[in-house]
């Protein structure tokens, strides 16, 4: 299968969130997801994108995030970056119901860990933070 990809940068604002939603579910129904894995990415990525604009970019400051999507062998890989202010313990941060708001649960990466096959977060203080999350279509899973 032919490699195919996207590459979308956007600035920090709360709107955009379901924006990347739209773009990453209409990119994934190229795979053979189910409607309950689109709504799992959907989640998943609403998840990363709010962690940008929220964390990454906090008390409304102006930021880029940057989306992008590839489709491999079957597979759909997602990674999300902004260049905010980084997560100084990511231990802390993958703590199920931790967050630096009060306001918020903390379960953001418990479902993006939970919703994808993998998810990859690294992050430098000052420098900002990358996830990357990749899924297999279920169907796809016992074909190679």
């Amino acid at each position: 299968m032919k490699t195919n990809y996207l590459q979308v940068k956007f600035p920090s604002l709360p709107e955009n969130i379901s924006l990347s939603r739209v773009i990453v579910a209409s990119f994934a129904a190229r795979l053979d997801f189910t409607l309950n894995e689109l709504e799992e990415i959907r989640v998943a990525v609403s998840e990363a994108v709010s962690n940008c604009v929220i964390h990454g970019y906090p008390g409304n400051r102006e930021g880029e995030i940057q989306l992008e999507l590839a489709i491999n062998s079957g597979m759909l890989e997602i990674v999300v970056v902004d260049y905010g202010c980084g997560i100084v313990d990511l231990a802390l941060a993958k703590t199920p119901a931790y967050s630096t708001d009060p306001e918020r649960m903390g379960l953001g990466l418990v479902f993006m860990e939970s919703f994808m096959d993998e998810m990859i977060l690294e992050s430098e203080p000052g420098k900002g933070t990358r996830v990357v999350m990749r899924k297999k279509p279920e169907r796809g899973k016992n074909h190679g």
